[in-house]
């Protein structure tokens, strides 16, 4: 089957296009793939804003994490030296001591 003859502007253009551009699989290809990147729910814009917010949630995790750690070292000190630290943070006495605070002075 013969080609249509086309008025000159458009024989430029049909030119200028690659052949494999002018299949309609090709075409209907490309197509289905804009949609996909641009228009779609899962698009790229948003695909990317999903892993930074995923990587920015690991680091949370990570940092609460070591701060749970970190509570819980504290908390079995506390338990070990519970007397200790009431003498230091609370300035507690027995009945029978006299506590002296003193500050450095610098």
């Amino acid at each position: 089957m013969a080609k249509p003859k086309l008025p000159v502007f458009l024989q430029v253009i049909d030119d200028a296009i690659p052949k494999a551009a002018r299949n309609r699989y090709f075409v209907v290809l490309v197509a289905f793939a804009f949609w996909m990147i641009f228009f779609d729910r899962g698009n790229l814009l948003t695909q990317w804003r999903l892993a930074s917010a995923v990587e920015e949630l690991q680091h949370e995790k990570t940092m609460f994490e070591d701060r749970i750690e970190a509570a819980k070292e504290q908390r079995l000190e506390l338990s070990i030296n519970k007397e200790r630290f009431g003498r230091e943070k609370y300035f507690l006495q027995r009945p029978d001591e006299e506590v002296f605070i003193m500050k450095k002075v610098d």
